[in-house]
């Protein structure tokens, strides 16, 4: 058994990289290790209309709605509402975006256990399917 303390408290909020998102969105590190740079684990706030960029991972995320209501997607055109309490799984492979609702923020726990490969921006169009 080991156990590996949690990010250091002090780094606080960061915005998240503009190459990755669109809209206003903030990251609050919960793990970072070097010696496990694959696992990583965050809390994301996204103000309304923000979202990630189409993204996929090689192997599962999670991310654990607490507050607000968003959307999540993927490129086959499924899309489902996310709400707090809500868990939502996407499986290693599968390109998805997720983000807040157009006049909601959302706030979710995003646990990643891989690499992450950032892809284009979400147009207006695919961002506002299911909204």
């Amino acid at each position: 058994m080991k156990v590996v303390p949690g990010a250091d408290p002090a780094q606080g909020s960061r915005r998240a990289p503009e190459e990755w998102f669109t809209g206003v969105v903030w990251q609050e590190p919960v793990f970072e290790d070097a010696a496990h740079p694959n696992v990583k684990a965050a809390w994301v706030i996204f103000e309304p209309g923000a979202r990630t960029h189409w993204h996929r991972h090689s192997d599962s995320q999670l991310l654990h709605v607490v507050a607000g209501r968003g959307r999540v997607a993927n490129r086959e055109g499924e899309s489902s509402e996310m709400r707090a309490g809500d868990l939502v799984h996407i499986p290693g492979g599968e390109e998805h975006w997720h983000g807040a609702g157009p006049s909601t923020l959302v706030v979710h726990l995003a646990i990643t256990i891989a690499d992450t490969d950032w892809l284009d921006a979400v147009s207006d169009d695919d961002y506002m399917i299911g909204f």
